[in-house]
Order: C-alpha cells, then sequence, then structure tokens
C-alpha cells in the first residue's frame, strides 16, 4: 500500500461525484477498504462502475448532513454540488452539505484517529484581487451573491474543520481545489470544459460568456487526485515539521493550513473554446453570452506550498488532457444516441 503497510479504510463521501469516484478508484489502486457515501443529488452510480466489481468497496446511500456511522482512518469529504448549475439549484442543500457535513465528520473524528481530507475550492477566493492567488489570501466573496451557497458554505465549512483541528487536535488537511476536468464530468453541469466539450461533439456553436478574456487555469483530474493523495500522506507534512509518524508525543497536529491544488497554466477562457475546436476538429462558431453575476475575472493558483510541502506538480498539459476528456464524451455520448442514428 502507498498510504501504509496494511489495508486499512478510507471512506469517501460524495463518493458517485466527478471527482469522488476517481478518488475511489484511486485508494482501491492503493489497497485500501473503501466505502463510498452518497446521496445522489448530483452523483451518478454509473461513476462506480469499476469500483462496484471490487470486493474492497462498499457503497452506503447516505447524506453527509446526518450522522454518519462508519469507522475509516481516513476520511475524505467530497460531499458537495461543485458546478453553478448544480449548486444553484437548491442553494440550501448546497450550504447545508458544506456546513452540516464538515460538522458531522468533525463529530466523528473527536476521540478518534482519523485524519479528514476536506475538498475546499478555489471559490473561497471569490473574484480575486490578488493574482495568482496564495493560501494567505483571504479572498474577495459576496456574500450574498447567486454563488454564495457555494462560496460561503466552503469557507464556514473550513472555519469549522480548522477550529476542531486548534481546539481537539483533529488531523485536518484541506485541499482548495482549482478548475478540474477529465472523463465522467456531467454532460449538464454548467462547467466551461464540459460545457465546450458536449457542444462541439453535437455540432453547435460554443457559447463563450462575456469577451472570452476572463482567465482560468485548468487541471486533469488524474493530476489532482495525485495532488489529494500526498495531502493524506503523513510522512511530508510531519517531515515538514521535524516529526516522525511514529514519534511519541508528535501531538498535536503540525500547523499546516489549506493547500491549493491545481495546474498554474493559465488560460482564457476563447483560448480553451479555440483549443476544444482544434481536437474535436471542427470549425464551428463561437457565440457570446451575458457573464454570469460574481463570474471571477482571474482564477489561477499560487501551488508553492503544495510543490514545497508536498512535492505537487502537474504533469498533464491542457491539450492532452482535453483529448482524453473528448474520448471520453464522445463514448458516452454514442451510448445516449437510440440505435440506427
Amino acid at each position: 500500500m502507498g498510504l501504509g503497510a496494511a489495508r486499512k479504510t478510507a471512506l469517501v463521501t460524495g463518493a458517485a461525484g466527478f471527482l469522488g469516484s476517481h478518488l475511489v478508484d484511486r485508494l482501491l489502486d492503493e489497497g485500501y477498504e473503501v466505502v463510498g457515501i452518497d446521496n445522489l443529488m448530483t452523483g451518478d452510480l454509473g461513476n462506480l462502475e469499476r469500483a462496484g466489481r471490487d470486493p474492497h468497496f462498499h457503497f452506503q446511500m447516505g447524506d453527509v448532513r446526518e450522522s454518519i456511522h462508519v469507522y475509516a482512518e481516513l476520511v475524505f469529504n467530497f460531499a458537495c454540488p461543485a458546478s453553478p448549475v448544480h449548486y444553484q439549484s437548491d442553494p440550501h442543500a448546497t450550504l447545508t452539505t458544506s456546513v452540516l457535513g464538515a460538522l458531522r465528520l468533525v463529530e466523528m473524528a473527536r476521540g478518534r484517529r482519523c485524519t479528514i481530507v476536506h475538498a475546499s475550492t478555489s471559490e473561497v477566493y471569490g473574484d480575486p484581487t490578488v493574482h495568482p492567488q496564495p493560501e494567505s489570501y483571504w479572498g474577495n466573496v459576496n456574500p450574498i451573491g447567486e454563488r454564495s451557497c457555494y462560496d460561503e458554505g466552503k469557507r464556514c465549512a473550513e472555519t469549522l474543520l480548522n477550529d476542531a483541528r486548534r481546539a481537539w487536535g483533529v488531523d485536518v488537511r484541506i485541499a482548495r481545489i482549482f478548475n478540474t476536468y477529465g472523463p465522467r464530468m456531467a454532460f449538464d453541469d454548467g462547467r466551461v470544459v464540459s460545457n465546450f466539450i458536449v457542444q462541439a461533439l453535437r455540432g453547435k456553436p460554443l457559447t463563450l460568456f462575456g469577451d472570452g478574456k476572463q482567465t482560468r487555469s485548468f487541471c486533469f483530474v488524474k493530476d489532482l487526485i495525485e495532488g489529494i493523495l500526498a495531502l493524506a500522506r503523513p510522512e511530508p507534512l510531519l517531515g515538514r515539521w521535524g516529526l516522525r509518524p511514529d514519534e511519541p508525543g508528535s501531538a498535536p497536529i503540525p500547523p499546516f493550513g489549506p493547500v491549493n491544488l491545481g495546474n498554474p497554466e493559465e488560460f482564457t477562457i476563447r483560448e480553451l473554446a479555440e483549443e476544444v475546436l482544434r481536437i474535436v476538429g471542427s470549425d464551428l462558431e463561437i457565440i457570446h453570452a451575458p457573464l454570469p453575476a460574481d463570474d471571477p475575472r482571474q482564477r489561477k493558483p499560487d501551488i508553492t506550498r503544495a510543490r514545497e510541502l508536498l512535492g505537487f506538480s502537474p504533469r498533464i498539459g491542457l491539450r492532452d488532457g482535453l483529448r482524453a476528456t473528448v474520448v471520453d464524451f464522445q463514448a458516452r455520448l454514442a451510448e445516449r444516441s437510440p440505435k440506427g442514428r
């Protein structure tokens, strides 16, 4: 096992989601017994097809807003709608999933020797006035806007988890995840990569919101999952602070803060659209639509901390990642198409 000598149990909330399902597969590859929880608000059991064939994977229908009765040495909290279409469709569920979910995990972790790896987001930085965004930046967030259910929910979850670390010594690791894409993304999630690919494969004009000059940094899912696993490993983090995992009295938990995980290569949204068209082999029209409220103008992670602390460095460039994603979308769209058409 890459994360421990004996088979241990990992719990993944939001296991049927895009990121959660990739994480489940990777943990099974590492030799973990994996319990996946999902209420299928936005998750898809099809994402767990591979995991379902593994006898070491156990799925439970469940909601992180309720008490969790699973023992696991390692807990990955990925339960929350993460795309604008999904998290704005039920803002109350989005906010309470972030906040109550973090609270339930803290309740579970208190008094147990387990680690919580929490999926936070670059949205905690809002529409940033600092570029690129380091973890020390507090953000520029609208607390009552259309996106606030997600932004503020994630910010509050970070507060709960950090207070649990300070007050009770709960081992908490927080990943601030920047735009991630790849196979298994939902067709209708409203994210720019999936929007462009689905439109291009269906022969429809690509919809560009605003002037297309706003920027994003896109991380392929395989790179992101490796960063998550690096964050979960105790050795780099403890070693950074001069401690050993087996050293008596090594608690309290080393005082590291949130860690940005993403690819720092920056592209305009128009550049992304043009790259998708090149890969699909199409000269479809690009049309413009009004920019959504509170949509960030720039988004790029400063991953200095992740490089130094975890040895994290994304390896898959945008073109290669988009090609793999397009192949996946083509296959899944073909399965949906009526036979004979």
